[in-house]
């Protein structure tokens, strides 16, 4: 079998507060497949953002491991870290996070320029065609004001694949749009996985998550075992069929 993306061992938050330590993640353990599509629910302060933010080494861990790519997240320099994440992590935010003095496609070179990838020429190609990808090529030349919120989202993902990550994450990706936008963006990220990009996400949102393969409750600190269980079987399904595809 082929060795996972992510890989995570026993993982603990846990932060000093006032009253006392507060245990945020209390020991997850799981793996997380090349190619996957995955969404993480449950109630705030359950522990969804804290997570995301471990598996992209914004935050590090109290005790356990992350491991993304061969990369040990939870223990690499930060010097290291931060080119590590702009090389092979796409964010997308809730908010979209996009400058407001750049337009559309400086937002979207942004992150080639600050990993110095690509010359000039090739950065603004890039940006274009990722544009035309997920069809806002027509705002390029627009800031980010000028756009819908569907729109804006779109740009951001454009944005967060600029650099090619191996692993694209979305805090609350849809929490600031309306319905339509929001199962707009969503089938972006079906037509993502299914090029073979691996996506995790965090919602609240259960009605758009219907068709998402895996579904995870993460609730109090801890993984549902149960639904585990249930991405670890539908996995094995997958790759079973996969298999007797190519027999």
């Amino acid at each position: 079998m082929p060795e996972p993306l992510v890989q995570i061992n026993d993982l603990v938050k846990t932060y000093e507060t006032p009253a006392g330590p507060l245990s945020v993640l209390q020991g997850i353990d799981m793996e997380i497949g090349r190619g996957e599509f995955i969404a993480l629910v449950g109630p705030s302060g359950g522990g969804k953002s804290t997570f995301l933010n471990m598996l992209t080494g914004i935050d590090r861990p109290t005790s356990g491991m992350v491991v993304v790519d061969g990369v040990d997240v939870s223990t690499t320099s930060e010097r290291k870290l931060t080119r590590w994440r702009a090389r092979n992590i796409g964010i997308v935010f809730q908010f979209f996070q996009l400058l407001p003095t750049l337009t559309v496609l400086e937002n979207v070179m942004m992150p080639m320029d600050f990993a110095r990838v690509h010359d000039r020429q090739e950065r603004s190609d890039k940006a274009m065609t990722l544009l035309e990808r997920f069809d806002v090529a027509d705002q390029a030349d627009k800031t980010p004001d000028l756009l819908s919120g569907g729109q804006q989202q779109r740009v951001a993902i454009a944005r967060a694949l600029a650099n090619d990550p191996v692993l694209l994450v979305g805090d609350e990706p849809t929490g600031n749009l309306d319905h339509m936008s929001a199962a707009v963006v969503f089938e972006t990220f079906y037509e993502l996985r299914d090029q073979g990009q691996t996506v995790v996400i965090v919602t609240h949102d259960r009605e758009v998550v219907q068709d998402v393969p895996t579904v995870l409750r993460l609730s109090d600190g801890l993984v549902d075992s149960t639904s585990l269980e249930a991405a670890a079987k539908r996995q094995t399904r997958e790759q079973q069929a996969t298999r007797l595809a190519d027999l």
